[in-house]
């Protein structure tokens, strides 16, 4: 493949539509309207609370993740509109340090919840992540019962939340804030679970379905509620929000 043609494709294969995984940012200019997006909890970063250190300390895996992508942490939290609708919108990096949950993610996914319900607008969240950041401890951990309480509230105020997975989303994200959704959508191909594969067959003792973590196959058995295209997700967001708001 071409890479200027497939980046003009949204990274899209032009022959089996497979979904290349693409930059954080480039979700951006996807979903929001050009010139409208302002970036809001930019300065929370992450803190090492348990000293934690194995070939590496984790205070020294944050300094080289945040030279590595530009960002302060795992997401970024933004305001702006979709086809004239005003939306909070995050976007997770896998990039940085997997994606992982930690308190920073925790907060932001919070705080976005809280301005989207203040402004009575929807919430609209790109996931992608290796589950809960282990460097953290329990303090990960609680970061699914933290977002989930807030959604929770969120819902019971009449709050519109579209969770978007793409590959991968696994781990802690999906045991919270990934699977809360109002209408759950994923990009084709996608890998979504809890646990890895091998985890899995060792517990249960069964061989596994072929591609039983894909989202064609999670929303068939009813995980999910649509496997969006990349070059159809706004337009679909943008149904979504007419008829739910």
């Amino acid at each position: 493949l071409f890479k200027p043609e497939l980046e003009n494709n949204l990274y899209i294969c032009h022959h089996c539509r497979y979904h290349f995984r693409i930059p954080s940012i480039a979700y951006l200019d996807l979903l929001l309207d050009s010139n409208s997006a302002k970036e809001i909890l930019s300065n929370i970063s992450s803190k090492d609370f348990l000293k934690f250190e194995t070939k590496k300390k984790y205070s020294e895996q944050i300094i080289t993740a945040q030279k590595k992508t530009g960002d302060k942490d795992a997401i970024k939290i933004y305001q702006g509109t979709l086809e004239g609708h005003l939306v909070v919108l995050g976007v997770m990096n896998f990039s940085f340090i997997g994606g992982s949950m930690g308190s920073v993610v925790g907060e932001a996914v919070s705080r976005a919840i809280d301005l989207a319900g203040k402004d009575k607008c929807p919430f609209i969240l790109v996931c992608a992540s290796g589950g809960a950041r282990m460097q953290e401890g329990a303090i990960s951990l609680m970061q699914l019962a933290k977002t989930s309480t807030r959604l929770a509230k969120f819902s019971k105020e009449g709050g519109l939340y579209v969770p978007i997975l793409t590959d991968p989303t696994t781990g802690g994200v999906t045991a919270s804030f990934g699977m809360l959704g109002d209408v759950i959508i994923a990009e084709p191909g996608a890998l979504i679970g809890f646990a890895g594969p091998r985890v899995i067959k060792q517990t249960i003792g069964q061989n596994l379905p072929e591609g039983f973590q894909k989202s064609e196959f999670l929303m068939e058995k009813g995980f999910i509620d649509s496997v969006v295209g990349r070059d159809k997700m706004k337009e679909f967001l943008n149904n979504i929000i007419k008829i739910l708001t």
